[in-house]
């Protein structure tokens, strides 16, 4: 039996967890369902990540101890992993954890006694909200990542030397380029680290919640350098307990960091670092997601805009619905992995109704009501399948789509068996068989009975890793006794079939059709429901802070967790509030004669491909009807050329030509520019708008 060692990221526990924090674990607990089901022993990890100066803040704003606050946050995501229905994960905590004291100055003690810690004075600012340092000097005043003001500080703290890795980080990105994915995600990490490597601060003198730092006692470990170590932690690394030493020795390193793409320089370059310095194997991959975006802009607790997804779950459970199921399915189908993706209600409805209640909901209700009227309520005699190449295809290009994290094409996969199964029931037409005299279409009902059957049988194996909930519900409606997660998803799955006159369950439908308002007013009224009992309160005292073990230890890891089936959140009118948004200074007027002279015309693109040696520019062909013009866009960082290509766009014609990288180009594609980082948005159009329509 191979072994499969997963993670999610180590969470920040100062808020509630959010659809975002919930989009990584859904996903790992996708992956850790379709290991175990291809006959793998996983060790799945998540955990929070409780020290630093943010959080030491955060529990004094609170009028509470450190402690005591990350204790209570702990508990609001694992309440929310168990109500999301994922499945045997361990979790571990870095505070108040004697493993993991072990586990940090352990690495400590190698790296220093390997020469890469040194004791020196530095002043620069600094990002409470990163956890990081930003600059050497007085500028620039606001974080890079969160447009944060950064503070300036000046204090002796002990620095990992960075800088003596840079050749040897290159070297494992050649080797070894499947260490960091998306491929793009590889090139921006190449990039930042051929920019020069700077040693970096692992010690913080001016706070008291973290680690100690071994042999100072003025001194704690800086957050990253403590909870990356957590990813070895968590399997038993440094354990006084023998058998998780055998764990950790069984499952270390670990096959799959799944992160966000915001920490993907913590993971791709220090976390490598740290290893290399202290003689530790290194993990396989780092895989880097996009952002959840909601109406456009990144999800932030300070902007307003948070999508919760208990509210969602409890809202399509009050329809009937799986709300769990469909949540996960939604965010895995909608969008390709790895890429940034837009929450949407409507959008979530619209996948509910047509993917769910229509072709899958539809499939299973028919078979099984067929099975009862025609077949006594038992699987048919088996017959031979023949011409069955395309649906052997469909599986392995579910199994091949799967192994590269492309969970969307996966579904594609099984959907194109959920269409050849109602084609199938359309083209024989069962009811008109039945009627049928001839034992010509008596085989033939019983036929298109079993091979029907038998594409459930496959559907449900397959919908398992994503949709258990809905998946068992279809496998017992099949008469299925095993338990479908001791299935296997291999080769055996193509030639496994269901046992003649097995005696199916009860029709009973599994995703009823949702009605489009009723169901948006009640996800509106318990996402803001959900949001008013959220609302901070107000600290009742203030508190001393004290020292790291301020409350009793609790044990490193927990030993896994299995959770019931059940739920998942979000609300629409979860908008930015004004005062919160980026301010935007007042444009300068311009007359309307000045914005005649610019020509803007609705434009498709028909090709695009990326522009050599520039990490931010595609070439795109747009088609405006009267020619087909060549433009580079700097959008390369947020769309994949593939995305684009169909795309109808504005593109502003009566520019002056210029070159781009050495590529002319000949327009400006016109985008909104969203969030701090300045995302562009490419305008375009809900109605069918004709090539060369001019916008006025």
């Amino acid at each position: 039996m191979s072994k499969y060692y997963l993670t999610t990221p180590i969470y920040y526990p100062n808020a509630r967890p959010h659809v975002g924090s919930a989009y990584t674990t859904i996903v790992c607990d996708v992956i850790a369902r379709y290991r175990r089901m291809c006959g793998d022993e996983v060790a799945f990890l998540t955990g929070t990540d409780e020290h630093g100066e943010k959080l030491q803040r955060a529990a004094a704003a609170a009028g509470e101890s450190p402690g005591d606050f990350v204790a209570a946050k702990r508990e609001l995501f694992k309440k929310l992993w168990r109500d999301l229905n994922i499945s045997e994960y361990k979790f571990v905590h870095t505070s108040q954890n004697p493993d993991h004291v072990r586990s940090v100055q352990w690495m400590l003690r190698q790296a220093n006694k390997n020469g890469y810690i040194e004791k020196k004075e530095y002043e620069g600012r600094y990002c409470v909200d990163d956890e990081r340092y930003i600059s050497d000097g007085a500028e620039p005043a606001n974080c890079d990542i969160c447009g944060r003001p950064a503070e300036l500080i000046s204090e002796q703290n002990y620095f990992f030397k960075l800088s003596a890795f840079q050749e040897r980080l290159l070297r494992l990105y050649e080797e070894r380029p499947e260490f960091v994915r998306p491929d793009f995600r590889l090139n921006e990490v190449k990039s930042f680290v051929k920019s020069g490597l700077r040693d970096i601060s692992v010690s913080r003198r001016r706070i008291k919640w973290g680690i100690p730092w071994p042999d100072d006692p003025e001194q704690v470990f800086y957050v990253w350098y403590d909870a990356l170590t957590s990813y070895m932690t968590g399997i038993g690394f440094q354990s006084e307990d023998p058998a998780r030493q055998a764990e950790f020795q069984k499952f270390w390193p670990a096959d799959l960091h799944m992160i966000g793409k915001d920490i993907l320089r913590f993971h791709a370059v220090y976390w490598p670092a740290f290893l290399m310095a202290a003689e530790m194997p290194l993990p396989k991959m780092v895989f880097a997601h996009g952002w959840i975006y909601y109406e456009a802009d990144k999800m932030s607790k300070s902007k307003g805009n948070v999508v919760y997804p208990e509210p969602i779950v409890d809202a399509l459970d009050s329809f009937g619905a799986p709300g769990n199921d469909a949540l996960r399915y939604y965010l895995l189908r909608e969008a390709p992995f790895g890429q940034d993706t837009s929450f949407s209600y409507d959008a979530l409805i619209q996948r509910f109704n047509s993917d769910l209640a229509n072709d899958l909901g539809n499939l299973v209700s028919r078979t099984v009501a067929m099975l009862h009227q025609f077949s006594a309520g038992s699987v048919p005699p088996a017959v031979s399948l023949k011409n069955q190449q395309g649906t052997i295809q469909l599986i392995t290009a579910y199994q091949e789509a799967f192994e590269r994290f492309d969970f969307s094409s996966a579904l594609s996969f099984v959907w194109g068996l959920i269409s050849e199964a109602n084609k199938l029931i359309v083209q024989a037409k069962p009811w008109e068989l039945a009627k049928s005299a001839s034992a010509a279409d008596q085989d033939k009902l019983r036929e298109t009975l079993y091979i029907t059957a038998q594409f459930l049988r496959v559907i449900s194996v397959l919908l398992c890793p994503v949709m258990p909930i809905s998946a068992k519900w279809i496998w017992k409606q099949l008469g299925q006794t095993r338990d479908l997660e001791d299935e296997r998803i291999d080769d055996s799955l193509k030639f496994k079939f269901l046992e003649p006159a097995t005696k199916v369950g009860k029709a009973e439908p599994i995703f009823p059709r949702l009605d489009k308002e009723a169901t948006l007013a009640k996800l509106y009224e318990l996402a803001e429901a959900d949001m008013e009992q959220d609302k901070p309160k107000e600290a009742s005292k203030p508190v001393q802070i004290g020292k790291p073990t301020d409350s009793s230890p609790t044990p490193s890891t927990e030993s896994r967790v299995s959770t019931p089936e059940s739920r998942v959140s979000t609300p629409e009118s979860r908008a930015a509030t004004p005062d919160s948004r980026i301010p935007t200074p007042a444009p300068s007027q311009i007359s309307i004669e000045d914005f005649a002279k610019v020509d803007m015309r609705v434009g498709e693109v028909v090709s695009a491909e990326p522009v050599a040696n520039a990490t931010k520019l595609l070439k795109l062909m747009v088609d405006i009807g009267a020619e087909v013009r060549q433009v580079v866009a700097g959008v390369a960082e947020y769309y994949q050329p593939e995305q684009l290509v169909g795309m109808k766009v504005v593109l502003v014609t009566n520019l002056q030509p210029r070159k781009l990288r050495g590529v002319e180009s000949n327009g400006m594609v016109v985008a909104a520019s969203v969030g701090p980082e300045g995302r562009p948005v490419l305008a375009t159009f809900k109605e069918d708008v004709p090539k060369g329509a001019k916008l006025k």
